[in-house]
């Protein structure tokens, strides 16, 4: 491996997911501004939308979505731009 490329400031780093509220810790050289206390040991922060605990590959579960209603939606509003 060659020395001096990768980076010295690794740290464990709190990742929560805002979806489910779940916390997991790593190792990372991400930087944030925010910061989470678990087990009474204070982390940086970073928040993600989703994880492995809530998207539906990893936990078999899928959202509906309203594809007719965003369908209706976008239609309604660009209905004045159709050429008759």
């Amino acid at each position: 491996m060659k020395k001096g490329i990768h980076p010295e400031n690794y740290r464990m780093v709190a990742f929560k997911d805002m979806s489910n509220d779940d916390v997991f810790l790593t190792r990372s050289t991400v930087d944030t501004k925010e910061t989470l206390e678990v087990d009474g040991v204070e982390y940086p922060l970073v928040k993600l939308e989703i994880s492995r605990t809530s998207h539906p590959f990893y936990t078999g579960k899928s959202k509906l979505i309203d594809a007719a209603g965003r369908i209706d939606k976008f239609k309604n509003k660009y209905k004045k731009f159709k050429k008759d």
